[in-house]
């Protein structure tokens, strides 16, 4: 089980000027190498290093060979995910990055955990470097080192270390729970949990309309104040996504098996374009929430899994009708053929469980069977059925 720990180095600033020429140096390989896999079409690791390496070697020789390695490692990785864009026909171009972080292993650092400090090959030679460990970090501290990154941030040096660290011993069970996530109800669950805070997205639009105003002041004072805004919103948006993520992983028992909604793609299959719905869209984190609820459930002995999201809001988690009016308004889901009432958040979350369920053969798990016949419009409305959340 990895896990990723964050210290903050105290350098001297003859230490910080080495990390900063090693920074630059490994961005610089880096870039050459994405440029020629782009230049000759190539994403093969091996004949990217048979053809760089030497040559790079000698254009900067103070970098360690292994650092090199990790740079063209790092460009491969690049390279591979900017030729499967572009096989999906999305618009691409070369990568290329300003600042890449060097990934040092085994061969090029190495933590003494018990001294707090961290041994690192630099342009200038090996170096120890003292570091502060985190609270929330204490208990990784001693784990197995496998990698880490090197990065920069407001005049701060970080490490961030991978550790392994034991999987936990548990049990595991049947208990299945769908979770339907939104942007106006952060998240619901299918055993009626309503979870997170409709208080955040009033604080995200307080912050983009004071950092829309500030731009458009563009005196001196409004830039200073906007220069303390920066990543204000990340920053905000992280805190919720594991408060959310703590609170999901949490709604589900220890062996459980945790349904999310595969949302993929959401902003290009979306019809909004425009306006404050189109801007909540493009700036909701959901891949980010999603590898939270991922790795929190991983110590929990949690599986987590992903659902097709089709149709998810418009069937009905009773009868199993599905027409796009089922859904009266945002908050409240009333089926056309039988009536069914119950909140839409709720429904979508029941609805995510029974895909599941359907999937893999459980019988008696709750929600409709997958390929049920959908109720024609001339079918008779049954009574109204309500449920009490």
């Amino acid at each position: 089980m990895n896990r990723t720990v964050r210290v903050l180095l105290q350098t001297t600033p003859e230490q910080a000027a080495a990390l900063a020429e090693t920074a630059r140096l490994f961005s610089a390989v880096f870039n050459e190498v994405c440029a020629y896999g782009w230049a000759h079409n190539e994403k093969n690791g091996v004949r990217l290093h048979h053809a760089t390496y030497y040559p790079l070697k000698e254009r900067y020789p103070a970098l360690v060979s292994d650092l090199h390695c990790q740079a063209r490692v790092k460009a491969t990785e690049a390279l591979r995910s900017v030729f499967v864009l572009r096989r999906q026909g999305r618009k691409v171009s070369a990568p290329r990055s300003s600042q890449c972080p060097p990934r040092f292993n085994k061969h090029t650092f190495k933590v003494d955990w018990p001294n707090r400090t961290v041994r690192l090959s630099t342009t200038q030679g090996r170096m120890s470097l003292p570091f502060q460990l985190l609270a929330y970090a204490e208990k990784c501290a001693g784990a197995t080192v496998l990698t880490s990154d090197l990065l920069q941030r407001d005049g701060n040096w970080w490490l961030h270390i991978v550790v392994d660290l034991p999987a936990p011993e548990v049990t595991p069970n049947a208990e299945v729970v769908g979770v339907d996530l939104g942007i106006a109800q952060p998240a619901v669950t299918s055993n009626n949990r309503f979870l997170g805070k409709k208080g955040w997205r009033a604080v995200e639009t307080r912050n983009f309309n004071l950092r829309r105003a500030l731009q458009a002041k563009g005196t001196k004072s409004a830039k200073r104040h906007l220069r303390k805004m920066r990543r204000r919103q990340e920053r905000f948006r992280r805190d919720c996504d594991h408060v959310l993520s703590k609170q999901i992983v949490e709604a589900c028992p220890h062996g459980g098996t945790i349904i999310l909604e595969n949302l993929k793609d959401i902003r290009r299959r979306t019809k909004v374009r425009h306006g404050k719905q189109a801007r909540r869209l493009h700036s909701w984190s959901f891949a980010q929430l999603k590898s939270f609820v991922r790795y929190k459930a991983e110590g929990r002995g949690i599986t987590v899994v992903g659902v097709d999201p089709r149709h998810t809001s418009q069937m009905c988690s009773s009868c199993g009708h599905i027409a796009r009016d089922n859904r009266r308004s945002r908050a409240w889901f009333q089926c056309r053929a039988c009536g069914f009432l119950l909140h839409a958040d709720l429904s979508g979350a029941r609805n995510i469980a029974a895909k599941y369920h359907a999937a893999v053969g459980i019988p008696g798990g709750g929600g409709q069977p997958v390929n049920l016949p959908i109720v024609g419009s001339s079918a008779s409305h049954g009574s109204l059925t309500s449920c009490r959340l």
